[in-house]
C-alpha cells in the first residue's frame, strides 16, 4: 500500500509499533494484554472480531484496487475441473473432457478484452476471475499473454486451492469470507461471464442475477458460455412457466459459446430506460 504523507499531527500507528518494539522487557510488557491492539492476533481472530475482519476484508482489496486505478471489470466466473485442451483425455468424466473446450474459449476472450483493457493502461475492462486452476487460469493466463493485468480472488478452502500462476501478484487476494470476495466481484463489474462449472460457480451466477433482478445491481451484459451446459442443468422455461420469474427475467442473460460471439454482445448491450 502506497505511503502517504500524513494530514494530522498525531504519531501513525507504525511509530507507535517501532516505539513499542524499543519497549523495556519486563513482566508487564511481555504478557499479550500489553500488545497493541491491532498487532494481537490472538485478539484479532476472536469471534467478537468477526465484524472487524469482515470490514478489513472488505476494505484491504478495495484500496489495493483503487490505487491501481482499476475502475472497471470483466467479470469472469467458471469452473476450476475445467481442464486443459492438451489434459482432456485424463478428466474424471466424458463431460469434463468436452467441456475442455471451454478453457480456450476462456483465454481468447480474455485476451481480447485485455487487449483493450492495455489501451486504458490497465483500469479499465479488467479480467477478474477467483484466481484458481480450470476457467479461472485461463481468463489470467489469457490477459497475461495479452500482456495486461488481471486480478485473481483467491479464498481459503481445506484442500485447494492455490492462485494459479497467470494472476498480476500484486492483485491476487486472499479471503476468508465467500460474501465478501463476491462484493469484490462485483463492485467494479461492467460485464459478468459465466462457463461451465459447478456449486461455487453457480452460487456465483445466482447472486449476481439476483441483483440484477431485484434492482441492487444496475443491468449489465451478462453472458453465459456453453448454451448446451447450461440449458441442460438449469430448466429456465420451467421457472418463467411456473411464475417463480418473470418471462423478462429470462432476458437478463444471453447465451455465448465464441469470444468473439461474447465480445458482440457486450458491445452491442443498451442498458434498459
Amino acid at each position: 500500500m502506497k505511503d502517504q504523507s500524513k494530514t494530522h499531527p498525531f504519531p501513525d500507528a507504525g511509530e507507535d509499533l517501532r516505539h513499542w518494539d524499543d519497549s523495556p522487557d519486563t513482566p508487564q510488557t511481555r504478557h499479550p494484554a500489553y500488545k497493541l491492539a491491532y498487532t494481537d492476533q490472538d485478539f484479532l481472530l476472536r469471534d467478537e472480531l468477526r465484524p472487524v475482519r469482515l470490514q478489513l476484508e472488505l476494505l484491504k482489496p478495495d484500496l489495493l484496487m483503487s490505487e491501481r486505478g482499476i475502475q472497471s471489470t470483466i467479470v469472469l466466473f467458471g469452473g476450476a475441473r475445467i481442464p486443459r485442451p492438451e489434459e482432456a483425455k485424463g478428466a474424471r468424466t466424458a463431460t469434463l473432457a468436452g467441456l475442455a473446450r471451454f478453457y480456450e474459449v476462456a483465454r481468447e476472450f480474455a485476451h481480447k478484452m485485455t487487449l483493450r483493457s492495455v489501451q486504458s493502461y490497465g483500469r479499465e475492462d479488467v479480467i477478474v476471475t477467483g484466481g484458481g486452476p480450470g476457467v479461472m487460469e485461463a481468463g489470467n493466463r489469457g490477459a497475461q499473454e495479452a500482456g495486461g493485468v488481471s486480478i485473481g480472488l483467491n479464498i481459503v478452502l481445506p484442500h485447494e486451492q492455490a492462485p494459479n500462476g497467470y494472476v498480476t501478484p500484486d492483485l491476487c487476494f486472499n479471503f476468508h469470507y465467500f460474501a465478501i470476495r463476491k462484493m469484490h466481484f462485483l463492485m467494479r463489474a461492467k460485464a459478468i461471464t459465466v462457463f461451465p462449472g459447478g456449486f461455487g460457480t453457480l452460487d456465483e451466477l445466482f447472486e449476481a442475477l439476483t441483483l440484477i433482478q431485484t434492482e441492487r445491481m444496475r443491468p449489465m451484459p451478462f453472458i453465459l458460455f456453453g448454451r448446451e451446459f447450461w440449458e441442460k442443468i438449469i430448466n429456465w422455461d420451467a421457472l418463467a412457466d411456473a411464475g417463480t420469474i418473470s418471462a423478462e427475467d429470462l432476458d437478463l442473460f444471453h447465451y455465448a459459446e465464441t469470444a468473439d460471439e461474447a465480445i458482440a454482445i457486450i458491445d452491442g448491450f443498451k442498458a434498459p430506460c
